[in-house]
């Protein structure tokens, strides 16, 4: 006995047309779902820069916190990248009723919590961006009126997926290659000075020789004068004699 068909007829669905109804409703499920997933991504800290070249001076960066949270946003509490000193910086806008303060690593934005579903948007004036840095992150915690705490501090890095909680991030350009400093090593021009300098040992030992020699051959000639007086006497003496003698032989005594 053949199955009985409880539908009436007007409810009949034709096999091709159910399957494309299937299909539509896995596919409208598939969306809803990936849009579920990517919301709390969505729902996080930005920061923008008016210079984007590393080495840049009185910089305005931009801060902008998406509320997630219905209590409301009451403070933000910001850390700032090594290169940059939390005396440099100053605020320039907050929302209405929020204060500045500096802390020992960044600063803090915060008051009176905003209305349910309002972003917080606070700008700061940086002195000076740090020279040869090209990715800086600005860990932030946003605190909400209950009490639940964001934590916005994932470093993103370069090339890499973007983790779940980023840090805000900022991307610079290069600065100007700095000039190469000159070398204060140069040469040194050979000085007139020095040349003498360098052979006055050699002309001191000349004249100390040959005065050594001066006074050898003084002290020899002085040592031996007296014998050539007593040869020259001796020799004076003798001649005397034999003429005496001589003249005695010519002329015998009478």
């Amino acid at each position: 006995m053949p199955p009985i068909d409880f539908l009436p007829a007007s409810a009949k669905v034709v096999p091709g047309v159910r399957n494309r109804f299937r299909l539509t409703t896995v596919g409208v499920l598939t969306g809803l779902g990936v849009l579920a997933l990517a919301a709390p991504a969505a729902a996080h800290v930005e920061v923008s820069a008016d210079k984007t070249r590393a080495g840049s001076t009185n910089v305005t960066l931009t801060f902008h916190g998406e509320a997630e949270n219905p209590s409301g946003i009451r403070s933000e509490r910001v850390v700032l990248p090594a290169g940059i000193a939390p005396a440099d910086v100053t605020l320039v806008k907050a929302p209405p009723g929020w204060s500045f303060q500096a802390t020992a690593d960044g600063f803090t934005v915060g008051g009176k919590a905003l209305p349910s579903g309002t972003d917080a948007e606070w700008k700061v004036r940086i002195a000076k961006l740090p020279d040869g840095e090209t990715r800086l992150s600005f860990k932030t915690l946003e605190t909400y009126a209950d009490g639940e705490v964001a934590r916005w501090i994932e470093i993103q890095e370069q090339g890499a997926e973007e983790p779940e909680q980023p840090a805000p991030l900022i991307t610079l350009k290069p600065g100007p290659a700095a000039a190469p400093a000159p070398s204060s090593a140069a040469p040194a021009a050979p000085s007139s000075a020095a040349a003498p300098a360098a052979s006055s040992p050699q002309a001191a030992e000349v004249p100390a020789t040959v005065q050594a020699e001066s006074v050898a051959e003084t002290d020899e000639g002085s040592s031996t004068w007296w014998i050539w007086v007593l040869v020259a006497l001796v020799v004076a003496g003798g001649a005397g004699y034999l003429l005496v003698r001589r003249r005695a032989g010519q002329h015998p005594a009478e």
